[in-house]
């Protein structure tokens, strides 16, 4: 019969106390790799036997180790975050330094521009240099003269600017941009009459009683050669009649702050259309606004057919037919009361400049005058 073999005590002993050291070890293995939440594991510890009390105490220790290391990496992302735009900073700085060689360049050009500004806005004067001196000036006879720079307006000759005489003729400019203004067709056809005679200083015509022209020819006669009948038939064809028309001039010329500018008719050949030199730079300054009317006073001369065969007209301008391309804008004007008269709008090196002389005593002392201050303008401007 056979029997087991005695194994001694202390084998046991052994064998048993390797099983639990493995059991611990698996049971600590376990709680790591499922370690529930810091405030679940003392529930899940006191619930175990005391076998396993102490895996569970060093899997506890292991998560709050764990817990501690993640919060200490959450509570700085935040300064990791706030770093970064001082990274930007820097680049930006270092490209701002980059940049920094170019700016001289930059503030070249700007002193460029500034300098070009500054030549433009710069007052223009009349050099003694170029012959412009008190002993000339005295020469000129026209009784009122005002020249003005109209880019800067500076004034560069004043004689008499605020004395309130008779224009003439001139008055034709404020015609003209009065019938324009009402925007009627320029097609239209108008038809010379009895009313458009002229009974102030009787004046003839060669626009007969009976004549028909478009509107587009009777502002081109008035202005280029100071047709009287051609400016009267245009007022007469205003809404209104004759009356609101000058009526609508004498607004016009309060809109353009002409305060010593008064009208009565549409021709100028009444002696109480009376207004300023310096009135007049306005109004030469507000005509040179109008396209046709710089179109119409600078030509040479112009073909009508009133229906009784041709009419050719010429400039009552000498420096227009003369072939002075440098103007602008011109408008004659003579009655015994007024004398000589003339307002022009030169181009002087590309600057606009407006020349009104009133009151010259001889037929070509206005002009003689213009043709002084318009060398003097050349020479003195650069």
């Amino acid at each position: 019969m056979s029997s087991t073999p005695h194994r001694p005590r202390s084998r046991r002993f052994v064998v048993r106390l390797l099983s639990a050291v493995c059991l611990v070890w698996i049971a600590s293995i376990l709680c790591v790799a499922f370690a529930p939440p810091a405030h679940a594991a003392g529930k899940t510890c006191a619930r175990t036997s005391a076998a396993h009390g102490n895996a569970c105490r060093v899997a506890r220790s292991v998560h709050a180790k764990h817990v501690k290391r993640t919060a200490r990496v959450r509570h700085h992302r935040p300064h990791v975050k706030k770093k970064s735009p001082a990274i930007h900073k820097k680049i930006r700085h270092r490209t701002r330094s980059i940049a920094r060689p170019h700016q001289p360049t930059r503030k070249r050009h700007r002193a460029s521009r500034n300098v070009v500004a500054a030549t433009a806005a710069a007052k223009p004067q009349l050099l003694a240099s170029c012959g412009y001196t008190g002993a000339s000036r005295s020469l000129l006879r026209s009784r009122a003269i005002y020249v003005v720079d109209e880019r800067t307006g500076t004034v560069l000759i004043e004689k008499n600017a605020n004395r309130v005489v008779p224009i003439a003729s001139v008055t034709k400019l404020m015609t003209s941009m009065v019938a324009l203004d009402t925007r009627a067709p320029l097609s239209r056809q108008l038809r010379v009459s009895a009313q458009d005679r002229d009974y102030e200083k009787f004046t003839g015509s060669r626009l007969k009683v009976g004549s028909v022209l478009s509107r587009r020819d009777m502002l081109h006669i008035a202005l280029m050669s100071s047709e009287n009948r051609a400016a009267a038939a245009l007022s007469r064809d205003y809404a209104g009649g004759r009356p609101a028309f000058v009526a609508a001039m004498n607004r016009k010329a309060r809109t353009l702050g002409m305060k010593h500018t008064h009208f009565v008719n549409a021709t100028g050949l009444s002696p109480r259309n009376v207004s300023t030199a310096h009135d007049l730079s306005r109004l030469v300054a507000a005509a040179s606004r109008y396209p046709r009317i710089k179109t119409f006073s600078t030509d040479t001369s112009k073909t009508v057919f009133p229906g009784r065969g041709q009419l050719q007209y010429v400039n009552s301008d000498a420096l227009v037919r003369a072939g002075d391309s440098s103007i602008m804008l011109q408008k004659t004007g003579f009655i015994n009361e007024a004398g000589h008269c003339v307002v022009l709008r030169y181009a002087v090196r590309g600057r606009p400049v407006d020349i009104v002389l009133l009151g010259a005593p001889g037929p070509r002392d206005h002009i003689a005058d213009a043709m002084k201050i318009r060398r003097w303008l050349t020479c003195s401007m650069p």
